[in-house]
This record gives C-alpha cells, sequence and structure tokens, in this order.
C-alpha cells in the first residue's frame, strides 16, 4: 500500500525518512500539542507552501523551466475565493463556483503562456513570464472595484470553518474543536492528497518524458516527443496546483490582498525554498517549507531572546549582533551556509548519508 501511495518514489534514506515522518507527525498534531493561534498558523503556512513550491519544482526541477510567474496563479486562486465569496452569503457551492473559475483562468492563461512563449530559451521565457507577471499584479491593484486594489477584499467563509463553529459541546483530547480546527485539518489533508498526486505525476511515463527533455530537450524531441506541448501541459499542472495553493491561503486568512498571494517577495521566497530543499525531488519541497516558514516565523523571537541573554549576562557585542531587528540578515546568512554545505539541497545531502 505505501509503496502505491508513494508511486514506488520512497526517500532512499533513514535519516530523510525519518525527518520526513517528524514533519508530518508535528503538522498533523499541531493544535493538540502547541497552544495559540500562531503555531496553527505557522503550521497552515507551511501546507500551503508546500503545495506551492511543490507545484513550481514541476516546472524548474522535473522540466528545467524558470519562471517568475507562479505567484500570478497563486493569487488567481485567492482572488477567484475572494471575489465569488464578497459581498454574499457565504456558501460551499459559491466556493465551488470561485474554485472552479480561477482554475479555469489559470490553466488557459498557463496554456496561452506556454504555447506562445516556450519556444523560446531560457532567460528569455523568463523574462516573459515575470513581464506577465507583474501586470497581472498591477491590474490587481488597479482594478479596485474589483479586486479591492491595495487593500484586498475580506470575506466571510462557511459556517463549518468559522471559528465561532463548536461542533461539539466537549472537547477533545484537552482541545477545544472549532471550525478553525476543521478548516486545518481540511487544508492538511488536501496538501498531502496534492503532494501524493504530485509524485504520481512525476513518476508516471509523462514525468519520465519531462525529467528526459530537463535533461536534453534536443535528444527527446529526436526521439519524437513534442517539447513544446510537454511543457506547455507541465506549465498549466503547475498552475493549476499553485492556483489550489493560493485558494487555500483565500479561506485559512478569510482576505487576499497583492501582499499574500501576488508580491514578488513570494516568487523570492518560492525560489530559496527549492534551492534549500533540493531541486527536482519533492521531498526537498517539503523539509524546505517546513525550515524556512520556521525560520520566518521564529527566528527573530529566538534572536531576541539570544540577545536580552547576552545583555543581562552582560556580553559585549552578542546583544547587538544578534539584535531582533537583525533576523533577515542572519536568514540570508543561514541560506548562504545551506547553499554552500547543502549544494544538491538538503533531501541530496540527507541520501548522500550512509543510512
Amino acid at each position: 500500500m505505501l509503496h502505491s501511495l508513494l508511486s514506488g518514489d520512497f526517500p532512499r534514506s533513514k535519516p530523510l525518512s525519518a525527518v520526513l515522518l517528524l514533519i508530518l507527525l508535528g503538522l498533523a498534531t499541531t493544535p493538540f500539542i502547541f497552544d495559540g493561534s500562531q503555531p496553527l498558523n505557522t503550521a497552515a503556512k507551511i501546507c500551503i507552501f508546500i503545495i506551492l513550491v511543490v507545484s513550481y519544482d514541476l516546472l524548474l526541477g522535473y522540466t528545467g523551466i524558470v519562471s517568475f510567474a507562479h505567484t500570478m496563479f497563486f493569487g488567481i486562486g485567492g482572488y477567484g475565493v475572494a471575489i465569488a465569496l464578497y459581498g454574499s452569503e457565504p456558501s460551499w457551492s459559491l466556493l465551488g463556483i470561485g474554485v472552479a473559475s480561477a482554475l479555469v483562468i489559470a490553466i488557459l492563461l498557463a496554456l496561452l503562456i506556454g504555447l506562445f512563449s516556450l519556444r523560446v530559451r531560457a532567460i528569455f521565457f523568463a523574462m516573459i513570464t515575470l513581464a506577465v507577471a507583474s501586470a497581472f499584479a498591477i491590474l490587481a491593484s488597479q482594478l479596485s472595484d474589483f479586486t479591492g486594489g491595495e487593500d484586498g477584499r475580506s470575506f466571510s467563509v462557511p459556517s463549518l470553518l468559522r471559528r465561532s463553529f463548536r461542533p461539539f459541546e466537549d472537547d477533545f483530547l484537552g482541545v477545544t474543536i472549532s471550525g478553525k480546527i476543521i478548516a486545518y485539518y481540511l487544508l492538511f489533508l488536501i496538501a498531502v492528497v496534492l503532494f501524493l498526486l504530485a509524485l504520481r505525476v512525476v513518476n508516471s511515463p509523462f514525468g519520465r518524458v519531462l525529467q528526459a527533455i530537463r535533461e536534453n530537450e534536443f535528444r527527446a524531441e529526436a526521439l519524437g516527443y513534442r517539447v513544446v506541448v510537454y511543457r506547455s501541459l507541465a506549465n498549466c499542472l503547475s498552475a493549476g496546483m499553485a492556483t489550489l495553493a493560493g485558494v487555500l491561503i483565500a479561506l485559512w486568512n478569510g482576505y487576499t490582498n497583492p501582499d499574500t498571494t501576488l508580491s514578488f517577495t513570494i516568487m523570492v521566497d518560492i525560489l530559496l525554498i527549492v534551492v534549500i530543499g533540493g531541486m527536482g525531488t519533492l521531498y526537498g519541497a517539503v523539509i524546505g517549507a517546513t525550515l524556512f516558514i520556521l525560520a520566518q516565523n521564529y527566528l527573530q523571537v529566538l534572536m531576541g531572546q539570544v540577545s536580552e541573554a547576552a545583555a543581562e549576562a552582560g556580553i559585549p557585542l552578542l546583544p547587538q549582533l544578534f539584535h531582533a531587528d537583525r533576523w533577515l540578515l542572519w536568514l540570508g546568512i543561514l541560506f548562504v551556509l545551506s547553499v554552500y554545505y547543502f549544494p544538491t539541497g538538503i533531501v541530496g545531502k540527507l541520501r548522500s548519508l550512509k543510512p
């Protein structure tokens, strides 16, 4: 059964298997282990970014396509839900319409970009996608009557997913089950299903062709494979997964704006996570997203505690060096060190260790 679930693509390393199992158990039990809203929000963001990074790795790691338009599809998913539910009584039917509309728009747009742009080489395609994504972000900001402009759109979710919803009177394992907990486990389940589907894709004959194109597109074309068609299909598949990730982050936050889905900073984060985890391996998306989101949310707090402890101990220089405002500097240093010591990503390093 496990062989079928993982499509025969096992971690192939005991240390890697242990890390992945730890992450899975941590995400599955977060509401029962940690108190407060921040750990739950962090775990939800990890699940969403795992989907988003997996969808991008289908392009970069498995097909060799460098695209800067991924956050555009992320934003389409978020705005699709927000526009469908904004100003209306929230219902599952409206939510379904919003999700379906976003998927159709994203896939059609990805198909158009693929058919008209994937014939050009490497950096030229990347520049085209950057231009399209920038134009989309500008439109989302300027069409304020439709998208809410810079403020975005806030909306209500179906009652089952609201924090005020209480399906049970008594606590379960000391935790009050609310609509927010239900929303988290729905998000977690969708993330697991999409990850397993992505594993099935990359280990299918279609996925093998994508890897052949990545390694040598001229040889793949000589063997009779239509490179542009396969790349376009990969672009559509990747766009669809990124759109679903945008749907999930919108439902979790209850709002969508350019900063949460369309920001180029998110695109940079995706690239960093892919490199940290390891390109061309979906398990790298899991480890990279987990480490990166944890660093984003807790590195500043940890540095603040170190700075205060060093100040109380009277240690010179350390309080200024580890001041909480310098967390981005240390995050950059950690990224440089990870690239230096793990050139094939964390997954590549763990797989090279002896079992």
